[in-house]
C-alpha cells in the first residue's frame, strides 16, 4: 500500500469518527444492530469516565459540560495533565483537585459498582434523558437511574409537602396520588418520611407509576432516609429511583435545595399537599413557578400549623386542587376514567346504617364512635371490622376511621 493511499484511507475513517452521531443516524435508519455494535465500547467508555469525574466534587453539570467541550470526549479529561485542564478555562483549584482525585479512583471499578447495584446512567445528551428537565436553567448533566428508564418520559405530577403531616394531608397525598395515577400520570416525590412517602404510596396502591427523586447515591447503602427502604424496593419495581448523585454518596441537608430541582422540572405541575409557614416543600413550589410549571395547592385548616404555607400559595395564585380533575384539565390531560363508581352501600343490619349516617372523610375515633352511637364499645368493634372487609370503611391507623 503507498503511502498517498494510506494517507487516504485515513482521512475517510477520521471523517466517520468526527461525525460519528450522523453516521450513526443513517445507519440506525437501515439496520439498527450494527449502529448498536458500534457504539457500545463508545457509549461504555463515555459513561464510564463520565462517572469517574462526577465522583470529584466541584465537577458540576456546568464544569462537565466545559471539559467535554474542550477535550471532545471524558476519556480525554481523565487523561489529560495539570497544564491541559488549565487549558480548558476551569479554575486552578479545581484542576489540581482533578488531579488529585484521579489518583484514588479507578474508573473500572466504579463502573462494576454500578452494573453490580443494577444503577443505569444517563448524560444530558442521551436520547433517553426526560425532555422537561432539559428546559430549566440548571439541569443535571448525569442522571443514575435505578428501575424503568422508559417512564422518564411520561407525563409526571410532582406531589410535595411537608414532614409533618395531619391525617388530612395523609389521606389527601394518598387520593391524588392514587388518582393520578389511574389517569396515567406518573408520580413524582422525594421519598422523605410525611406526604412523600404517602404520595409514592398512592400511585403504588394503585398499581401506577412512581419515581422517587434522591438527594444521595443509588446503591442500597445509601438509601435515605433508611425506614424508607422497602418503599425504594416497592417504587423500583413500579417505577424508577432517580439522582444526580454517583454510588456511595450519603444524603446531607445542603443536597435537598438541589434535588427540589429535579423534582419539579421533571414535572408537568407542582402539588403542594401540606406544607408549614417556612417548609422547604415551598422551595420546590417557587421552583416550579421559575419553570414556568403549574403549581396546585390542596387547602388546608386554617387552624393548622401544617397548611400555612399550602394557604399562602393559595393566596398568591396557585391554583387550588380539590380533586384531581382540576388538575388534570389545567395540564390539558384528560386521563383515562379515574375511578369507577363505587359500589352501593346497602347496610345489612342497623348498626351498620347507623354507622354509616356517622362517618365521612373526616377521621373519627372509635371512642367517639361509640359515644355518638350510643352502642356497645364490641358491637362497634365487630361491626367495623366487617365494614372494613367490605371495603365500606378503612382504618387509618389509631383506631380512627373514615368512610371510603
Amino acid at each position: 500500500m503507498d503511502a498517498g493511499y494510506f494517507f487516504f484511507i485515513l482521512l475517510i475513517a477520521m471523517h466517520i469518527w468526527t461525525n460519528y452521531d450522523s453516521w450513526c443516524q443513517k445507519i440506525l435508519a437501515h439496520n439498527p444492530i450494527i449502529c448498536q455494535e458500534l457504539s457500545r465500547y463508545d457509549i461504555v467508555t463515555l459513561m464510564k469516565y463520565l462517572n469517574a469525574l462526577n465522583l470529584i466534587s466541584g465537577v458540576g453539570p456546568q464544569k462537565m459540560r466545559l471539559l467535554l467541550n474542550h477535550f471532545g470526549n471524558a476519556d480525554n479529561i481523565w487523561k489529560a495533565d495539570l497544564s491541559e485542564l488549565k487549558a480548558a478555562r476551569i479554575a486552578e483549584k479545581l484542576a489540581e483537585k482533578i488531579i488529585l482525585e484521579k489518583k484514588k479512583i479507578d474508573p473500572d471499578q466504579e463502573w462494576e459498582r454500578l452494573m453490580k447495584e443494577k444503577i443505569e446512567m444517563l448524560d444530558f445528551d442521551s436520547p433517553r434523558y426526560p425532555s422537561l428537565l432539559k428546559e430549566i436553567p440548571n439541569p443535571p448533566f448525569i442522571l443514575y437511574v435505578k428501575g424503568e428508564m422508559d417512564i422518564l418520559n411520561s407525563p409526571m405530577i410532582s406531589i410535595v409537602g411537608s414532614r409533618k403531616y395531619t391525617n388530612y394531608g395523609q389521606m389527601a397525598a394518598k387520593t391524588f396520588s392514587r388518582d393520578l395515577a389511574r389517569s396515567g400520570i406518573t408520580v413524582v416525590s422525594g421519598m422523605a418520611i410525611g406526604i412523600d412517602s404517602f404520595a409514592h404510596r398512592g400511585a403504588l396502591d394503585a398499581y401506577g407509576k412512581t419515581i422517587a427523586v434522591l438527594g444521595n447515591g443509588l446503591s442500597d447503602l445509601s438509601i435515605y432516609p433508611r425506614i424508607n427502604f422497602n418503599l425504594s424496593r416497592e417504587i423500583i419495581s413500579q417505577g424508577a429511583l432517580i439522582s444526580e448523585y454517583p454510588h456511595g454518596i450519603s444524603a446531607g441537608s445542603f443536597i435537598f435545595p438541589a434535588r427540589n430541582r429535579i423534582i419539579a422540572g421533571l414535572s408537568l405541575g407542582t402539588l403542594v399537599v401540606e406544607a408549614g409557614e417556612k417548609s422547604g416543600t415551598l422551595i420546590t413550589a417557587n421552583l416550579a413557578l421559575d419553570y414556568n410549571r403549574e403549581v396546585f395547592a390542596v387547602p388546608g385548616s386554617i387552624f393548622s400549623q401544617e397548611s400555612l404555607g399550602s394557604n399562602e400559595l393559595i393566596k398568591k395564585g396557585a391554583k387550588l386542587a380539590g380533586n384531581v380533575k382540576d388538575i388534570l384539565e389545567e395540564i390539558n390531560l384528560s386521563g383515562k376514567e379515574i375511578e369507577k363508581p363505587k359500589a352501593t352501600k346497602n347496610p345489612e343490619n342497623p348498626r351498620e346504617k347507623i354507622l354509616l349516617d356517622i362517618l365521612s372523610s373526616d377521621p373519627l375515633h372509635i371512642d367517639n364512635i361509640v359515644r355518638l352511637t350510643k352502642l356497645e364499645t364490641m358491637a362497634v368493634s365487630s361491626a367495623l371490622s366487617m365494614m372494613e372487609i367490605k371495603g365500606w370503611v378503612k382504618n387509618i391507623g389509631g383506631q380512627n376511621y373514615i368512610i371510603t
